[in-house]
């Protein structure tokens, strides 16, 4: 199927079609308006609603003054981090000044103080860097999405906690700022994804204490059986989530032996060989928290009859 493409009014002008035929392509289906003068050429392409906003966001910057930066959740999809659970409806923008903001159909404008420092350029637009558009969304979003974009940021190297601490900084007398403030707090770029970064907080609300994440498990003779999601030393218990496996393809509940490879089938038997406890998890379980929670009291109570060997290491922040 053909890739979609950004076309602006202009463009078709030049390339010697009528507004009249424009008209007619979207009439019938062909192309789609995404925004006035801006046309995208292929609707049916299966693009996902991160790949529409990021077109949006690109259609926007091209109509839009240089006074204004691209922020937000459009900012977060420019420098391609980890969105879930984020309304992608409208553009954001901010604007370099103390009030005037608006909210349009398309478009969300932000009346906000921005330093030099803190824009920078993604394909010729003005963008807040990695580290304001964390905290821009961690004053804004919800806690669970604002940790799986800053996990997303530490992860990809695009920030630091340094950064994003000064960041919290100046934006102290700033709305949001003390929920900002728990959201740097907890965030861990070790995170692999956001499924994984939804994890950790459910086992945190579950009551569970903070886990080794992605810490390596060795054997007595030093071999390396693997490196585990999530390692709860003091519990005997690890978790792992399997963000790759069907949700479609069976119920909620312990993942079936037959949807986890062969490779993993015997490393998961490795560690249960040393006297861990392996509880896994997938997408659909995340929704349901406290049937979560108790498989992992379940592990909990079978571990505490088992003696383990081997040993672990920690893997560091990034």
């Amino acid at each position: 199927m053909e890739a979609p493409q950004l076309i602006s009014r202009r463009q078709a002008l030049a390339s010697g079609l009528s507004d009249k035929a424009l008209h007619r392509l979207c009439r019938t289906g062909q192309w789609q308006r995404l925004r006035a003068g801006h046309y995208l050429n292929s609707p049916g392409s299966g693009l996902g609603e991160t790949g529409r906003h990021l077109l949006m966001t690109l259609a926007t910057a091209e109509s839009t003054s240089d006074s204004a930066i691209t922020s937000h959740c459009s900012a977060a999809v420019l420098h391609g981090l980890a969105i879930w659970g984020i309304s992608l409806d409208r553009v954001h923008l901010t604007r370099n000044r103390i009030n005037g903001g608006r909210l349009s159909r398309r478009v969300v404008v932000h009346s906000a103080q921005v330093e030099p420092d803190e824009i920078t350029l993604v394909d010729d637009i003005r963008v807040t860097t990695p580290a304001r558009t964390v905290l821009d969304i961690a004053r804004s979003e919800g806690f669970e999405q604002s940790v799986a974009v800053g996990d997303s940021a530490l992860r990809r190297g695009l920030t630091t906690m340094t950064e994003l601490r000064e960041h919290l900084r100046r934006a102290r007398h700033r709305p949001g700022c003390r929920r900002a403030a728990l959201v740097l707090d907890f965030l861990d770029g070790r995170s692999e994804d956001v499924g994984e970064s939804r994890s950790r907080i459910l086992l945190h609300q579950a009551g569970l204490p903070a886990p080794q994440v992605q810490a390596r498990v060795f054997s007595d003779d030093e071999i390396c059986v693997g490196r585990v999601d999530f390692l709860f030393p003091d519990l005997g218990v690890i978790g792992e989530f399997d963000g790759t496996i069907d949700r479609r393809a069976a119920p909620r509940g312990p993942v079936p032996a037959a949807q986890i490879s062969t490779a993993e089938q015997e490393r998961e038997a490795r560690l249960r060989a040393l006297g861990w406890v392996v509880v896994r998890w997938r997408w659909d379980d995340l929704s349901a928290p406290t049937r979560l929670a108790e498989r992992f009291r379940a592990a909990i109570r079978a571990a505490a009859d088992k003696r383990r060997t081997g040993y672990w290491t920690p893997t560091p922040k990034p």
